[in-house]
């Protein structure tokens, strides 16, 4: 009985559905196999590998996943077919829940009414940069006929186009959700190369914010004194925790004693779940900060009133261990700590700003007073200082301002 040999052109006998491995005549592995692809029906499938056990497991990935009904999504079909299976077991199972539905709204909203009917391996970068040109000229709700769902049109169904275009750094993230599917479909050698990486967005400006001054601070503080969540924003100010970290805040996290907290997980509303306890953002975003005296007496206060609400709500109280619940001891809403904390800007006579612009606002006031820039990185959870300082490079400039104008008079004056 003769042995099939690894060589040029050899092949091996393999049972009916396992497929065929040869070697091609530039060297390299070819498998190829039956396996489901979208529309319930069956197509032949090609991989290839620099030996034969590669092309062999990556084949025997595809019939596997075949078998247990995940069609398998071939070069020769849509871009939108390939969106949908990548969404659906691909980024699912990499992406928190936020995000995962984040890129659905995109894929959904922009991806496949602009690319889907794209063939996927015909989608040029051509096809991209005229996709996003004509996304960064075109108003969006002419485009979405969204006037289809308000009581009184405002665009172009009333003849008036309102211009809503997209910003820029919606551009860029609509941009890079197209890239990771694209790469995946790279690393699964659907595709030779990922062409929306050869197109350029541009870098968008950075967000605006608007940080309050030490006086405007103090106002938010003094008037948030009688406010039953006064502990939270006093804490946002001292501290910069994001909105979901605050309220993520459990009882075990604290040690007061020491005068610290343990940041490890984030609340969040998810579609699936609603009010969910998350990990934090990134590894970074897992610390362990101190916490300032005056923080300190507040949490404690606050815990006493807590243990006054629990015992009014008898056995109406939910218990869940957060330090900041409603009356009723159930997680607070991200959007309606929002609406309070509108409302106390309002009653302190102060400008609209957004929650996280209390963040900016601790590390605005901590580079202000000297403190260095690596401390304020570690405060923050912020996974690179370069994150730290290109956010607060404005801040860092005016800095150096008043450094170099009070050498100036130094020298001017001994």
């Amino acid at each position: 009985m003769t042995t099939p040999r690894d060589t040029s052109g050899s092949r091996r006998t393999r049972a009916n559905g396992d497929g065929t491995v040869y070697q091609r005549k530039d060297r390299r592995w070819e498998a190829a196999g039956y396996v489901l692809t979208p529309g319930n029906t069956r197509r032949r499938v090609r991989v290839y590998g620099n030996s034969r056990t590669e092309a062999l497991v990556k084949l025997t990935e595809k019939i596997a996943a075949s078998n247990r009904g995940v069609p398998a999504v071939t070069a020769q079909g849509s871009l939108s077919a390939f969106l949908t299976y990548w969404l659906e077991n691909v980024a699912v199972h990499h992406l928190r829940e936020t995000t995962h539905t984040r890129y659905i709204a995109v894929v959904e909203q922009y991806l496949i009414p602009g690319l889907g009917r794209k063939k996927l391996t015909k989608l040029t970068a051509k096809d991209v940069r005229t996709w996003l040109n004509q996304l960064r000229t075109t108003c969006q709700c002419c485009t979405r006929h969204l006037d289809a769902a308000r009581d009184e049109p405002r665009c172009c169904v009333a003849g008036q186009c309102c211009f809503k275009l997209l910003s820029p750094l919606t551009l860029t993230y609509i941009h890079s959700v197209l890239k990771s599917a694209l790469e995946h479909a790279v690393r699964e050698e659907e595709i030779p190369r990922n062409v929306a990486r050869n197109v350029r967005t541009g870098t968008p400006r950075p967000r605006r914010f608007e940080p309050l001054t030490t006086d405007e601070a103090r106002r938010l503080l003094t008037t948030a004194q009688d406010h039953r969540l006064h502990t939270l924003f006093e804490l946002a100010l001292h501290t910069g925790l994001r909105k979901g970290e605050l309220l993520g805040l459990r009882w075990e996290d604290l040690d007061l004693d020491a005068g610290t907290v343990a940041i490890r997980r984030t609340l969040q509303r998810t579609s699936a779940g609603g009010l969910t306890t998350l990990p934090t953002k990134t590894r970074a975003s897992e610390r362990r900060i101190a916490l300032p005296t005056r923080c300190i007496q507040s949490l404690k206060r606050h815990h006493e009133q807590q243990q006054r609400e629990r015992e009014a709500a008898g056995t109406a109280w939910q218990h869940n261990g957060h330090v900041f619940t409603t009356a009723q001891g159930g997680p607070i809403d991200p959007t309606n700590l929002t609406r309070a904390f509108t409302t106390l800007l309002g009653k302190a006579g102060l400008r609209h700003i957004r929650f996280h612009d209390l963040r900016h606002s601790t590390a605005t006031l901590l580079l202000e007073q000297g403190v260095e820039l690596v401390v304020i990185k570690e405060l923050l959870g912020h996974a690179h200082i370069g994150v730290t300082a290109t956010v607060y490079a404005h801040v860092r400039l005016r800095l150096q301002r008043d450094a170099i104008d009070l050498l100036d008079r130094a020298l001017d004056h001994p």
